[in-house]
């Protein structure tokens, strides 16, 4: 299988188990790894023949803006779902990292990484 990865996708969104997670807002991060078989695209040369990722790009965008639940690996999950429906997209991993959560005492980040399979 091939892989087109996607990484460092930035966005400001609203999922938290804390209310003010849910209220304030946080940035996260995500890294995608999409398989696709690219050897048609490989040797055609044509956008029809592969994953247009901007797509993928806006999926996250998209969830991580509006999706308002309080565990990141829902939003990690539902991530992942939508991207296997897109065309040519055999499997997905998606790692989504809260860059700074609300933990005293703790400045790293927190990450779920996740890897589905299409059917």
């Amino acid at each position: 299988m091939d892989f087109i990865e996607v990484t460092g996708i930035r966005c400001y969104g609203y999922t938290g188990y804390l209310a003010e997670e849910q209220v304030l807002g946080q940035w996260f991060e995500v890294d995608l790894i999409l398989g696709v078989d690219l050897k048609d695209a490989g040797t055609s040369d044509n956008l029809n023949d592969t994953l247009d990722y901007r797509q993928a790009i806006a999926i996250v965008k998209h969830h991580i803006k509006t999706t308002k639940v309080a565990l990141i690996e829902r939003l990690t999950e539902m991530m992942a779902q939508e991207l296997l429906t897109l065309p040519k997209v055999n499997q997905v991993r998606v790692k989504l990292t809260k860059v700074s959560p609300p933990i005293p005492d703790f400045g790293g980040k927190i990450t779920i990484d996740l890897t589905r399979i299409k059917g």
